[in-house]
């Protein structure tokens, strides 16, 4: 994954996938902290609508990011999410409703899907997992919020299995990138979560490490939602994980373990291209 200033916005700097930014038919992102107008815990590009940040400067920062990705911020839709697993599929009958209840039907969700052009899914994270799959076959694209309760659940691959089933695209086609969140190293949880990891049948060898002077566990969600997309029958030359911490990187990435449940967030979106 690439940190790149973006030509048509100098001042905004976002993350792309080597993969993902092969294809000409989409534009996708992953944004840093520079480049917007937030400060304190939130400077300065914080896009999260959900945030206790002035809401003035959220919609300041988006429209800065909206100007250099190209994409109006009336396309970007955004969940509130709630560490679950539902999926949902933003569609003509969706977009065809006024904002009120466009908002009802995004709360509580933490993936969407997508097969309209122009129409930008995203979802905002500070060390939980953001997951952009699409399917070059079909021309879907899904934006995913995977927190360590969403990894248990397997929200990856149940957002996979329903581009596979609902659009009839290519498992062996589907291109994913994970993208910056917390590291197995920063990772430090207790028992309750090790256990949930366990009784939803996860191989704890591959995915559980403990730490040699404090015994404390440490979960590698990188691995595990990388695992779910190989279940869903992806290929793993097909899979880029950016490898980027944001616990370690809180400078350039929000982290809300470094930084607070008060700051601002990362949001990650993909769009396919208006032909």
């Amino acid at each position: 994954m690439t940190r790149v200033n973006l030509q048509e916005n100098k001042q905004i700097e976002v993350s792309r996938f080597s993969g993902l930014s092969g294809f000409r038919d989409i534009s996708h992102f992953t944004t840093t902290r520079r480049g917007g107008v937030s400060t304190g815990t939130f400077a300065s590009m914080n896009p999260g609508i959900y945030t206790e940040d002035d809401p003035g400067l959220i919609r300041k920062n988006l429209a800065l990011l909206s100007d250099a990705v190209g994409i109006s911020p009336k396309n970007m839709v955004m969940p509130h999410q709630t560490h679950e697993d539902r999926v949902l599929v933003i569609d003509a009958s969706f977009l065809s409703l006024d904002d009120k209840e466009r908002k009802l039907r995004l709360e509580g969700v933490d993936a969407l899907v997508t097969n309209v052009p122009g129409v930008c899914v995203a979802v905002s994270t500070a060390d939980c997992v953001p997951v952009l799959l699409y399917a070059p076959d079909r021309k879907v694209v899904a934006a995913i919020h995977a927190g360590w309760r969403g990894t248990v659940l397997r929200i990856a691959r149940k957002a996979a299995n329903l581009m596979i089933e609902a659009y009839d695209c290519d498992p062996a086609q589907l291109v994913a990138g994970i993208g910056p969140s917390i590291s197995q190293a920063a990772f430090e949880v207790g028992e309750e979560v090790v256990k949930a990891f366990q009784t939803a049948g996860f191989p704890m060898e591959r995915i559980l490490r403990r730490n040699t002077e404090t015994q404390k566990a440490h979960i590698d969600l990188w691995e595990t939602n990388r695992l779910q997309l190989l279940e869903a029958g992806l290929l793993s030359e097909h899979i880029e994980v950016a490898g980027i911490c944001t616990y370690m990187r809180h400078e350039d990435y929000f982290s809300a373990r470094r930084l607070g449940v008060k700051s601002g967030r990362i949001l990650t979106g993909i769009c396919l291209r208006k032909s």
